[in-house]
């Protein structure tokens, strides 16, 4: 039996603390990214679970899918994920709409079912049994042993699956691609004419803190303290008549 496969098969006092102290916040991680209403949030709990299942892995005698589990998941896939959240946005109140009826309860009910099965699942098939054929899995070294096996009996299953991811790559690209024809493609002068087209708005909103009376670009906006404010109108523009209140709010200001 090699070091390795001897590390794997007993438990040491550092791999038990560790243990209690990161499973805790694996869970931790699992019930937030379920309970997040915040999807930006949900994908960081989510991340502290991956994190603390790569260092399971790692003192688990398997340095290779730890830090596959922490440098492809953790740090590529999720961070991808993240960023598309932050890029796209997503409000907390888009999640709480149910496209069908009693799908939450659905839900919950058929993710509790299937973790049932599946521990249920898992405990027969390891209840009494003893682990073989780790002495040829880390022969040389866990890295080296998994190259071996991967490169030698298991090449053609990963010459597929790399063929399946970039076919799946390609066919994600074609149907996000959106290709415009030519006699629909417009340059800058006819962006400009259709902005400035009767019944288009050419004119930019108001900025923050500021209240806007009118959705004509000639109406001065209204300031927070209900003054109007003059340079929310361009000297070009001709000013529009005030109606009675504003009248009457100029007159108070002056």
């Amino acid at each position: 039996m090699t070091a390795q496969t001897a590390l794997a098969a007993s438990v040491s006092g550092g791999e038990a603390v560790t243990f209690w102290i990161l499973a805790p916040l694996a869970l931790l991680g699992a019930f937030g990214m379920v309970l997040a209403r915040n999807a930006v949030h949900s994908a960081l709990w989510l991340v502290l679970t991956m994190l603390c299942l790569g260092i399971f892995y790692v003192l688990q005698a398997g340095p290779f899918i730890g830090m596959t589990q922490i440098i492809v998941y953790t740090g590529a896939i999720m961070m991808l994920f993240l960023f598309v959240l932050m890029l796209v946005g997503r409000e907390s109140s888009d999640s709480l709409i149910e496209v069908l009826r009693g799908q939450r309860v659905a839900a919950i009910g058929l993710g509790l079912g299937f973790a049932l099965l599946l521990g249920s699942g898992v405990y027969r098939a390891t209840e009494g049994g003893t682990p073989v054929g780790l002495e040829e899995a880390n022969a040389g070294g866990n890295v080296q042993a998994i190259a071996r096996l991967l490169y030698t009996d298991y090449v053609f299953a990963f010459e597929l699956t790399a063929a399946l991811l970039i076919t799946a790559t390609i066919g994600g690209m074609l149907l996000a691609h959106l290709e415009r024809r030519k006699e629909d493609r417009r340059d800058q002068v006819a962006t400009m004419k259709s902005r400035f087209a009767p019944g288009n708005y050419p004119g930019p909103k108001p900025g923050p803190g500021v209240f806007a009376t009118s959705s004509s670009v000639a109406t001065p906006a209204r300031l927070p303290d209900g003054r109007l404010s003059d340079r929310s109108t361009p000297d070009i523009l001709p000013v529009r008549e005030l109606t009675a209140e504003e009248t009457t709010l100029k007159g108070t200001e002056k």
